[in-house]
């Protein structure tokens, strides 16, 4: 739901106004230079703004039988006629604009809207406007005084006016119809006191006319025609006073309000009294009620008068339809007393006395409830509607529960500039262009029937150019930072007060205004608060409030404002900007230390681009604030435009240009998300906050909408993003003023300032409001509660989904994602749709984390968990018929913990699962996972959520010893004929070892190459006969290429001796021609045959891109050790692993350079840091999506496996280790597999090595340590040789220049010299 706070209401007799047009009910009212239409209390329709005139509004009227809308400034009157849309309801369009006869400034002019669309505008002269087809006056004259009010009766027949004093009303009748000649003469009704107001009566008939009008002596005198020689005549019939004997003394002194309700609302709302009364079973048959009966039949007006004390007064004006003086008959109907009514009056006043005398009221009857609202404005800075059961309100017995404030309209009067909100976001404050500021308390109590969550406190007094606003104790003080100034302003009460003011003296311009983090032995009345300059600098105040806990009366000497001291942040760079971060979280509890842990308050960038999380500690002893970087984070983004931080170290940036948004882990330093927003507006603002458990949520503001991002759950094997957009508050078609800022309120409330409005979004997400393309993805497993979706796309997930299974395989638990799929089998035997299906299966939790089996465990003996039990038959293995029971029942049931994607997913995974598990004895663990993902891979293919394989995938196989299994797996999929699309996307020529394998394979590609179309094309082969140097087999297929227009001169050019100077020429200057053809493969195959492997490889990489490919080729022609494939993995492998910060493909590299021991610490290192090289400021380089979990695994498998990874291993700093194992425990959570997670870091074994100074001495170690398991490839004897060019081959590329404590690779000849932690 959206509550509006539409705009502060003009303090003008005719500031708002009400009808019903087209069976529907519409209030209007005029705030500031705009005018707001809304359906009933609460609904908005429409905000009119006039841009190319920003005088205020003076008056405001609709007319019941057109839907026109008339409002004036103090020189123009403005007609706007009703549109209506089928997509958006009605909408106002300005018809027609004209100047005001004869002006004043004494007096606001007065309209009023007659029969025939006639208009009457009054200010020093009264006049009559046609606005049917042309705007035209055909009536006019001038006034003695400016009029006050002027009202056309609803047969355009009379007219009754008054002045700012008169105790006469002048009534000016028609003689005269025709539009040519109108004319009308004038009688005056004299009264014994000042008029305050008039009002024609309803008629039923033409000749009912009867005009209402009241005095300041508290009487309402009803006045009627009557027939005489000279026509009608005008009498006063009756006078209707408060019985005084029913008013207290104290009311004697003060005006009641009083009204009437019109015939046509008073019957139908007691007719719905009595239908509820009746629904109910309550009595309907007293005396009091059948009175209000009686009167409800006879249609007749009631006149309600209620007192400051409650004191209600209720009587019927019953006309008899004759000629005589007693034609009108007054009935009293009501006499009751309710105390309880002073909020209907005096607890709502706001910030100014209500002034009884001039006031605004009207009533009508809700047709939808059939409830009656009554409006009132008392001149004041709002308008107050209340709804009552009107029989409830004149019954003695049941006047206990009559009145209930329904809405208030309130706001301000110039467009929003800035929202501040206190730290907890129960006060916030507001300003304006024009200095205005508003504080606003927020409440997220239940039950409130005018369900206003966002109430008007008080005004805040601006002196001067405000600059920065904070607000203290929930709203109850508020500070403001000027120029030269700080002050502090005690807003407990109906006033505001000044309590304090400290100058400001320093060189820069304000950046914010934070509250600091109180001492923990600080007194309650103490508030530190600082700014931060724009050189860096900084000054901090101590606040001494005044006791505001305490019952007794406040003193405000007690209240003190001084400067505590002067800092300076220290940094490098310059900030550009520093602001308070976002509350978001649980409330941080103060430890009272100064570390990495402490609570931030402000984030700041620089120009380029380095964003820091501060905290500080205020030493109250030595008189100053210390201010310590908890994170930092360079984002490479030049210029930030807009920034915005979380207490969860997230940021949100925006680029210069506003178009592009970038939210960041500053705590990680990664990128989480990135989006370009170039076909809509640029982002105006940003704020975060978060549910609960800290799930965190970002509202980004653009010019007329505001889109909600949530944070997602980390999905790695999908590359799914991390956030989505969850909903989309369009206030454009409420307000077409831009917004101008936004912020969060307590317990998920969003307040967005459009305009002088204020809206206030609950967490309430509306279905068929916007594209909520998170929410609809998942569909059945969101609420339509904002922080429950959050929560349940963000929680822990169910054991049975598919990421949790995948997850548990890439861990290595079999057996345990066997038992999840077996028992989701017994649970699935016996459900039905609608059942409700437990996250855990049954299976204990203690079974994920207390396995005492290793990550690098790969036998196949690890015990059975004791998760469920059997039910006799033949199911404690999955096998493929129990895999496909489980899918015919996913088909058919569905779970509601996933979505109809995710359970299309689980079923893939049970069947991949299944067909792994039977190939299980024969393989490895990597081999198992290689295969499983492969063979998701191939199901998904072709849909929209296709799996590509990654470096991670052909690291599983890479490491594995069961390849000859994996690469028939492979071939049968693509059915013996696998060609180079299919043998780039499993990524075979990258994982394959063995050097004959890889030529037969090689080989089998080459001749599928030439088989794929029925032309048998030698040229699409060429490439891989001439890489596996059998240029014989490629002239064999030339000679029966008899198709090919090229046959003679390619068999003439092949015959040649290619090791001959002479050929190889003539085999280049063939190559460039095909290149300058674009034939680029073609174009490497006659490197080849020049024997010129280098500029072959660089072909596949320029012009064709295929990095696969270029490694092929390298592999095929010189094999693992030759000078282009160590070349290749050199200059291109490694600085594209450096650039994406791709740890997988570097591992691999360094493994195939036979640095296993790099291989190892690129696992768990960033690549750049490795190499030594610059960090990248490629944003594919800082992507979440690098740091995947599995790493974890990987590492803890390779790190043992050979001495070589054991010493490089061994290098790694053991708080590094540290630190990577914890990060992949957070990445788990962020994943929902949080009890993977607490089985890592539950499980984990450091590796504990003896370090000592004798290189030989070390390696004997190493040899005795390591298990049998163990590789021994870090003999002298068979590899130092190698080691030595490899490690000066690193050396060659890494800067010359090293840091004394940077790492230094030792020789050949001196290895191990240290094992050090």
């Amino acid at each position: 739901m959206i509550a509006v706070l539409p705009g502060q209401p003009q303090s003008k007799l005719q500031g708002f106004t009400t009808g019903c047009w087209d069976g529907c009910r519409y209030n209007a009212y005029i705030s500031g230079s705009s005018f707001t239409v809304l359906s009933g209390s609460n609904r908005l329709i429409q905000t009119v703004y006039d841009d190319e005139n920003e005088q205020s509004l003076d008056a405001i009227i609709l007319d019941e039988a057109t839907g026109k809308i008339a409002t004036c400034t103090a020189e123009q009157v403005r007609i706007y006629r009703p549109l209506v849309l089928h997509d958006e309801g009605v909408k106002w369009a300005q018809q027609t604009v004209f100047g005001i006869p004869h002006p004043t400034i004494q007096l606001p002019c007065s309209l009023s809207w007659g029969s025939s669309e006639e208009l009457i505008v009054a200010s020093s002269s009264i006049s009559l406007f046609t606005t049917r087809a042309e705007i035209s006056k055909i009536w006019q004259k001038n006034l003695p005084n400016p009029a006050k009010s002027a009202v056309i009766s609803y047969d355009s027949a009379y007219v009754a006016s008054i002045g700012l004093y008169d105790r006469i009303v002048k009534l000016w009748r028609r003689l005269t119809c025709a539009i040519e000649e109108v004319r009308f003469d004038v009688s005056h009704l004299r009264h014994p006191d000042v008029v305050i107001s008039v009002k024609w009566r309803r008629p039923e008939q033409v000749e009912d006319n009867a005009l209402y009008t009241s005095c300041r002596d508290r009487s309402i005198y009803i006045w009627i025609p009557s027939e005489a020689n000279e026509g009608k005549q005008w009498h006063l019939s009756r006078r209707i006073t408060p019985n005084e004997s029913f008013l207290n003394n104290t009311m004697a002194i003060s005006s009641p309000i009083m009204f009437i309700i019109d015939g046509r609302d008073f019957s139908p709302a007691v007719e719905t009294a009595a239908r509820d009364r009746a629904n109910r079973r309550e009595s309907t048959g007293d005396a009091a009620f059948e009175t209000l009966t009686t009167a409800a039949n006879k249609r007749t007006d009631v006149c309600v008068s209620i007192s400051r004390l409650g004191n209600i007064s209720a009587w019927a004006l019953r006309s008899t339809r004759n000629s005589e003086k007693d034609a009108l008959r007054i009935l009293s109907i009501a006499q009751v007393r309710s105390p309880h009514l002073d909020t209907f009056i005096s607890s709502s006043n706001g910030e100014t006395g209500a002034r009884y005398h001039h006031l605004q009221v009207q009533s009508y009857c809700d047709r939808s409830t059939g409830r009656l609202q009554i409006i009132i404005h008392l001149l004041d800075d709002t308008i107050r509607i209340f709804a009552c059961d009107l029989a409830n309100l004149l019954d003695p017995v049941m006047h206990d529960r009559c009145l209930e404030l329904q809405s208030v309209w309130t706001g301000h009067t110039a467009p929003v500039k800035k929202i501040v909100r206190n730290i907890s976001g129960h006060a916030v404050v507001s300003r304006t262009n024009n200095g205005q500021c508003i504080l606003w308390k927020h409440s997220t109590a239940q039950g409130s029937e005018s369900g206003q969550t966002l109430t008007r406190h008080i005004t805040v007094p601006a002196d001067g150019n405000i600059h920065r606003i904070c607000v203290l104790r929930k709203g109850r003080f508020v500070v403001f930072l000027s120029s030269n100034s700080v002050v502090l302003w005690d807003c407990r009460y109906k006033a505001a007060r000044l309590l304090a003011r400290c100058s400001l003296s320093i060189e820069g311009s304000p950046l914010c205004l934070i509250v600091l983090p109180r001492p923990q032995r600080a007194e309650y009345r103490i508030a530190y608060i600082a700014t931060v300059m724009s050189t860096g600098s900084g000054i901090v105040w101590e606040l001494e409030l005044p006791q505001y806990l305490s019952t007794g009366s406040h003193d405000d000497e007690t209240a003190s404002l001084s400067e505590f001291c002067r800092f300076d942040l220290g940094t490098a760079e310059t900030p550009k900007y520093v602001l308070p971060v976002d509350p978001a979280g649980a409330a941080p509890v103060m430890s009272g230390f100064l570390d990495v842990f402490a609570r931030d308050v402000a984030i700041s960038y620089t120009n380029t681009g380095t964003v820091n999380f501060w905290t500080t500690h205020v030493d109250v002893k030595g008189r100053r604030v210390v201010w310590l970087s908890t994170s930092s984070t360079h984002t490479g983004i030049v210029e930030i435009a807009l920034a915005s931080g979380s207490m969860l170290k997230k940021a949100a940036l925006v680029n210069s240009t506003r178009s592009q948004l970038t939210i960041w882990d500053i705590g990680g330093s990664r990128l989480e998300f990135e989006q370009n927003y170039k076909t809509q507006h640029h982002v105006q603002d940003l704020d975060w906050t978060s549910t609960p458990d800290a799930q965190a949520i970002l509202a980004v503001g653009f010019q007329h909408h505001v889109v909600l991002l949530s944070q997602m759950r980390f999905d790695y094997l999908n590359k799914g993003p991390a956030w989505a957009p969850v909903h989309e508050i369009n206030v454009g078609e409420l307000n077409p003023h831009p917004i101008g800022d936004s912020v969060w309120l307590a317990n998920g409330y969003l307040v967005i300032g459009s305009g002088n409005q204020l809206i206030v979004k609950d967490r309430r997400i509306d279905e068929g409001q916007s594209a909520i393309t998170c929410v609809k993805h998942v569909d059945n497993a969101v609420s339509d509660d904002l922080f429950d979706a959050v929560q349940k796309l963000n929680g822990p997930l169910p054991v049975f989904h598919p990421q949790f299974i995948s997850q548990c395989i890439l861990a290595g638990k079999w057996d345990l994602s066997r038992n999840i799929m077996l028992a989701l089998y017994r649970t699935l035997k016996y459900i039905v749709p609608g059942d409700a299906v437990d996250d855990y299966l049954g299976i204990h939790v203690s079974s994920f984390y207390l396995s005492g089996v290793p990550l690098d465990d790969e036998t196949n003996t690890i015990r059975e968990l004791a998760t469920v039990t059997t039910d006799g038959e033949d199911d404690d293995f999955l096998t493929e018929r129990i895999a496909a029971s489980t899918n015919e029942k996913l088909s058919k049931v569905r779970l509601p913990q996933l979505s109809g994607h995710e359970q299309i997913q689980l079923a893939d995974m049970i069947e991949c699962v299944a067909s792994v598990e039977s190939h299980r004895r024969s393989m490895d663990e990597n081999g198992a996972r290689f295969m499983l993902f492969f063979r998701q891979h191939a199901l998904r293919k072709g849909r929209p959520s296709q799996m590509q394989l990654s470096w991670r995938e052909f690291n599983w196989a890479f490491h594995s010893s069961s390849q000859d299994i994996l690469l028939d797996f492979v071939s049968r999929h693509n059915h013996g004929s696998m060609r180079w699309e299919q043998a780039r996307e499993t990524g075979v020529f990258m994982w394959l070892s063995d050097a004959t394998a890889l030529r037969n394979q090689f080989e089998i590609i080459a001749k599928n190459e030439y088989t794929k179309s029925e032309l048998k094309d030698p040229v699409e082969c060429s490439l891989f006969y001439l890489a596996l140097r059998n240029k014989t087999m490629l002239q064999g297929l030339w000679r029966i290429a008899s198709w090919n227009k090229e046959q003679t001169a390619t068999q003439k050019l092949l015959a040649n001796d290619f090791c001959d100077p002479r050929w190889q020429r003539t085999a280049l200057k063939n190559a460039y021609a095909l290149l300058s053809k674009r034939r680029f493969r073609y174009a490497a195959a006659f490197f080849l045959l020049a024997d010129h492997l280098e500029d072959a490889v660089g072909v596949c990489l320029r012009q064709l891109n295929d990095l696969q490919l270029a490694i092929a080729i390298s592999r095929v022609y010189e094999g693992d050790e030759g000078p282009v494939i160590q070349k290749i993995i050199h200059d291109e492998v490694l600085s594209l692993a450096a650039q994406e910060d791709n740890r997988w493909l570097a591992s691999w590299a360094f493994w195939m350079l036979d640095r296993r021991d790099m291989a190892v610490k690129a696992l768990l290192m960033p690549v750049f840091a490795l190499l030594e090289t610059p960090c990248s400021l490629n944003t594919m380089s800082r992507t979440f999506l690098n740091d995947d979990p599995a790493l974890v695994v990987l590492y803890s498998h390779l790190r043992s496996k050979t001495l070589q990874t054991l010493r490089g291993a061994s290098k790694v700093d053991p708080k590094i280790e540290w630190e990577f194992v914890l990060h992949s425990a957070k990445l788990y959570d962020r994943m929902g597999c949080d009890l993977l997670g607490l089985d890592l870091v539950r499980n984990w074994k450091f590796q504990q090595l003896i370090a000592t100074r004798c290189g030989e001495e070390a390696t004997s170690k190493l040899h005795r340590r390591r298990v049998l398991s163990v590789v021994d490839d870090l003999s002298v004897s068979r590899h130092g040789l190698k080691l030595e060019q490899a490690e000066n081959t690193i050396r060659s590329l890494l800067p010359q220049a090293r840091d004394p404590e940077s790492f230094i690779e030792p020789s050949a000849s001196s290895l191990l010299d240290s094992f050090g932690m």
